[in-house]
């Protein structure tokens, strides 16, 4: 058994997947409600929308400073941590599934370069099939030999693309946007156009079909016009119900840096480990 492409860099992708195996693709939506981009909108409602895209795009840009705390919900799975550029260091702590899961998966991952370590959990009722179980299972953070795990992108984080959710490349896909209030958004997003730059898994794509370009959205930014929410709205398909993948940004340049962890909890990570993500 192995895990595919799980990451906290493509974690959005992962909140997406569950809820989408019915989905029909049939392109359905409320999309067509909304005016279109043709000559029926205002020039003065076009200029607004012009407006409220270009705050969405310049609220993402104080991610890049890499200094921030973060946390992503949806389909039962959860993310939180921080990521502090200044000490090259960055820590998150995920879970997917739980208990009565095929799968459950928790990981709490610190990075402080050029190091990393990964406290792993596995469970759920298949979890006795995964070969060396046992040895993952420690109950400490197993060191990673950064060989092993060079361009992983399951186990590394890369300190050039310091946002895990992806969120400036989602708000690019932005097709239709508009103020709802004082640093309030709604709209569409095409988020195939995601999925081009790596943020979202192509499998999710395909499940969504012509969805894919009008997947309707809320953000909220902060009183300095930094992004602080961003909800995908992800329509029912199917027999699956409709989801919210929130994502939420905090302490812009306050977070602090990873601390590492004690010497007597470290262990070596063993083969079994980069196997499962490979």
């Amino acid at each position: 058994m192995k895990i595919r492409r799980f990451s906290a860099t493509a974690f959005a992708a992962a909140l997406l997947i569950p809820g989408l195996a019915a989905c029909n693709g049939d392109g359905t939506s409320d999309a067509s409600a909304t005016p279109s981009a043709s000559g029926s909108v205002a020039p003065s409602a076009s200029a607004s929308n012009s407006a409220a895209k270009q705050a969405l795009l310049d609220s993402t840009n104080a991610i890049r400073d890499g200094n921030f705390r973060f946390a992503m919900t949806g389909a039962g799975s959860t993310a939180e941590g921080q990521v502090h550029e200044p000490s090259q260091s960055a820590e998150m702590k995920m879970t997917i599934g739980d208990p009565s899961s095929d799968l459950m998966m928790k990981l709490d991952l610190i990075h402080a370069k050029p190091d990393s370590w990964v406290k792993l959990e596995l469970g759920g009722t298949a979890a006795a099939q995964i070969p060396g179980v046992k040895n993952i299972n420690t109950g400490k953070y197993q060191h990673l030999d950064q060989n092993r795990i060079k361009g992983n992108r399951s186990l590394g984080f890369d300190f050039e693309k310091v946002d895990p959710a992806g969120s400036a490349v989602l708000t690019q896909g932005v097709t239709e946007v508009r103020q709802t209030g004082d640093g309030a958004f709604e709209g569409t997003v095409d988020v195939s156009k995601a999925a081009e730059a790596g943020s979202l898994d192509p499998a999710v794509i395909t499940a969504l079909g012509a969805q894919a370009q009008s997947v309707p959205f809320t953000a909220k930014v902060d009183p300095q016009g930094r992004l602080s929410e961003l909800v995908l709205k992800i329509p029912a398909a199917g027999q699956s119900a409709a989801q919210d993948v929130k994502i939420t940004y905090s302490d812009y340049g306050s977070a602090a840096a990873a601390t590492k962890p004690p010497a007597d909890q470290v262990v070596e990570a063993p083969s079994e480990l980069y196997n499962l993500f490979n």
